[in-house]
């Protein structure tokens, strides 16, 4: 009774304490709509990237993935880190993703330095035992904007938008959270703001990568609005749900995105999406791509077509910087604590959904590459003609998808304990970042999968 007394008690002390609030700062669809950068026509080879949630630990290793492909031969002088057109990212990957998707493949140098090594816990709030604190937990969470983005914001990211990450033609960086409401990923990409008659190019990258790395009750929300009637809205294709439709396989998929465009569309349903971390949807941040499948409901996308039409060799890795199993439990009958088994459930959905989301991936992938082949072959002869003009060894059949996965189990059992160890957070000591740099760039050189593509391309094949 006196514990709740005093809890009552700090809670009322706390009452004119400001609750935790991250107020949308997307803006409404521009008249003229910011186009990418055309990406170069001549190039044949495309390398995708997957990188996981995970804090620095997951940045860090996501780095040294790159770095690793930067060692990796490619055609006409290049490296496979040249070839990289597109990274899908969430939580701590993003942090990597962003930074490599602003900077470019030589301004990435200074990662490591300029974002690893900082402290990104500095102003933070931990302590449960402020009452201050307690009420900003109950009204949403501990740290908000003025706490965390701020870093992002200013230390990271110095104010850039999604306009300068357009200046650059590749990669194209999906930045995934989760839209708590709908249940559904949420990747900032154009066709997610054109759904909310929003403006992407105006959009801070830190707020983007804030939503991705908002883990619940610890950072409150980050907010987006949707400004219905100030753009003309339809209802995708893909999102036509009708009756009998219920053997498909995406069918609830299909029912999710379309409850979603359809609110989307209505004042009454309100005006604000609350967006958390992405790991909570999937960890991997490949639930986005399945989605936007569906939504385009094309043979090729998110491959735009002209890319779909050109390409012939695509290595697509997942980056898994996800840890073992935790803790000593089985040692003895007591324990864990509350607390310890309230952040092991956690942990356990994202690893099953980890899993989930890549097995059923692969077959994506299978599925995805036959669609591309039919497509192409398809073609009108006037079309396939031009193609064969632009590159006299262009045949339509001739596309090959690669998929691997590289994680701390890929090293040996030493060394991935040695990394297991190492906590989930947003400061860590320079020896440990440079083990898992050095972890990631082993990992990618030495993946099986990946000295195969990088051979095969160097010749031509």
């Amino acid at each position: 009774m006196r514990a709740l007394l005093l809890l009552l008690t700090c809670l009322a002390l706390a009452a004119c304490a400001s609750a935790p609030m991250n107020p949308p700062r997307n803006k409404p669809a521009a008249a003229q709509t910011l186009q990418r950068a055309p990406r170069p026509v001549e190039s044949d080879t495309f390398v995708a990237l997957s990188f996981s949630g995970g804090g620095l630990r997951a940045a860090a290793f996501s780095y040294g993935v790159l770095e690793g492909l930067r060692e990796m031969p490619s055609r006409r002088g290049h490296t496979l880190l040249d070839d990289v057109s597109f990274i899908t990212s969430v939580s701590g990957g993003s942090l990597t993703a962003a930074y490599f998707g602003l900077h470019g493949v030589d301004g990435l140098r200074e990662f490591r330095d300029k974002v690893l090594l900082r402290d990104g816990e500095a102003g933070l709030r931990f302590s449960l035992f402020n009452p201050n604190n307690l009420r900003r937990l109950f009204a949403g969470g501990l740290n908000d904007r003025s706490d965390f983005n701020d870093w992002l914001e200013k230390d990271v990211f110095k104010g850039a938008t999604f306009a300068d990450m357009f200046k650059r033609p590749q990669p194209v960086v999906w930045i995934n959270a989760s839209n708590v409401q709908y249940r559904l990923a949420f990747p900032f990409h154009e066709r997610t703001f054109d759904a909310l008659c929003s403006d992407l190019a105006s959009y801070p990258v830190s707020e983007a990568v804030a939503a991705s790395m908002a883990v619940p009750l610890f950072f409150a929300p980050v907010v987006v609005e949707r400004f219905p009637g100030q753009c003309d809205l339809k209802l995708p294709p893909g999102l036509n749900v009708r009756r009998g439709d219920e053997g498909d396989d995406q069918h609830r998929l299909r029912v999710a995105l379309a409850r979603l465009f359809r609110d989307n569309l209505d004042p009454k349903t309100g005006r604000y999406l609350k967006l958390v971390d992405g790991g909570l949807t999937d960890n991997l941040g490949l639930v986005a791509i399945l989605q936007s499948r569906v939504l385009l409901n094309t043979p090729y996308g998110p491959i735009p077509e002209q890319d779909a039409t050109t390409m012939r060799r695509l290595l697509f890795i997942v980056v898994d910087a996800g840890q073992g199993p935790s803790a000593d439990w089985a040692r003895e009958v007591a324990g864990p604590s509350g607390v310890d088994i309230a952040a092991g459930a956690v942990d356990t959905a994202i690893e099953s959904t980890m899993r989930m989301s890549y097995a059923s991936f692969l077959p994506m992938v299978r599925n995805w590459e036959r669609d591309l082949v039919t497509y192409r072959c398809s073609l009108p002869d006037e079309r396939k003609a031009a193609l064969v003009a632009q590159n006299p060894d262009w045949r339509c059949e001739d596309i090959k998808f690669s998929v691997t996965q590289v994680s701390f189990g890929d090293l040996p059992e030493a060394e991935e304990q040695v990394l297991n160890g190492i906590p989930t957070r947003l400061k860590l000591p320079a020896e440990q970042i440079d083990q898992l740099i050095a972890a990631g760039r082993k990992a990618a050189s030495a993946d099986s999968v990946v000295k195969r593509f990088s051979a095969t391309v160097q010749r031509g094949e």
